[in-house]
């Protein structure tokens, strides 16, 4: 293993933390509220996912905040100390502006250590897509790679993490502002169930409206053999997401391990974390594969 740099994200790539471990990936903890209360959203372990969810459920109050420069300086740092270069992945810039505070923490510590090399990166993703890219880049640190082709390869090919998602409870929605009281009454009334995805500029888009959760769990895995890498010869690793709505993921996961034979691994499913989760609220499936270039 090349242990000559640190492969580094934040919280928000929604893996677990024995995850992480496995894979020596370092991680910085967003920031989160419920009912008032600060917590860091450190993968579950401070809350449960489940209590999160259940929380929100019953009307409880969130807000997160990003990490700022100060807490990336005194992060970076501990690893300049030790003589190591860094690759930080930040969750997408269409999502949040932590990009920047890395960015001002790199130009800062870049004057104190000018011999070490830190290489900042917008993953345009997000959840366990983002988590997926960080898989491969930490294959490919293993492999020998050096920091610098890696950081190449992780520019070249982050648009190719597809993520789709779906949600299945829109009050979460009309709370965020993100569709109106009216809209989300009629499509509760209806049972519709917004399809959604990331476009190249990192951010969630709705693509469809379908009615039933039994249509959009067959749908997103629809949208799975449209676009991955070989289409049902897929042979890459899958992961899902899902806030607090296990048994639908595991639908989805179920239907894309009978559609695709030749995955890497079964489909692996973790929990949508509680930065993520305080916007999508519970109910969220997503799904995430490598396939083309995502272009709209």
């Amino acid at each position: 293993m090349n242990s000559d740099y640190i492969i580094s994200c934040c919280s928000t790539a929604d893996l677990t933390a024995e995850h992480f471990e496995k894979s020596n990936i370092a991680y910085i903890c967003f920031h989160y509220e419920l009912d008032g209360k600060e917590y860091n959203d450190d993968l579950g372990q401070s809350v449960s996912f489940s209590d999160f969810y259940e929380a929100m459920k019953a009307g409880a109050e969130t807000k997160t905040s990003q990490v700022n420069a100060e807490e990336f300086e005194r992060y970076f740092e501990e690893f300049l100390k030790q003589g190591k270069d860094i690759l930080h992945v930040c969750l997408s810039s269409g999502l949040s502006g932590v990009i920047n505070s890395a960015n001002i923490a790199k130009e800062t510590l870049e004057e104190r250590y000018p011999e070490r090399k830190i290489y900042i990166v917008d993953s345009l993703g997000a959840s366990s897509g983002y988590g997926l890219i960080m898989d491969k880049l930490s294959e490919l640190r293993d492999e020998g790679l050096a920091i610098e082709k890696v950081n190449e390869w992780a520019e070249q090919h982050k648009l190719e993490m597809h993520h789709w998602f779906f949600s299945t409870d829109l009050s979460f929605y009309v709370k965020g502002g993100r569709i109106s009281k009216t809209s989300g009454f009629v499509g509760g009334m209806l049972g519709i169930c917004p399809l959604l995805n990331m476009d190249q500029e990192g951010h969630l888009i709705p693509r469809k409206k379908i009615r039933s959760k039994n249509k959009v769990i067959h749908a997103i895995v629809d949208c799975m053999e449209q676009h991955a890498v070989g289409g049902l010869g897929y042979s890459e690793k899958c992961y899902i997401s899902q806030a607090g709505c296990y048994e639908d993921a595991s639908k989805v996961a179920s239907l894309v391990e009978a559609r695709f034979p030749n995955l890497r691994g079964h489909v692996e499913i973790n929990d949508v974390g509680t930065t993520i989760g305080s916007h999508t609220g519970p109910g969220t499936v997503a799904l995430f594969f490598w396939g083309d270039i995502r272009n709209e």
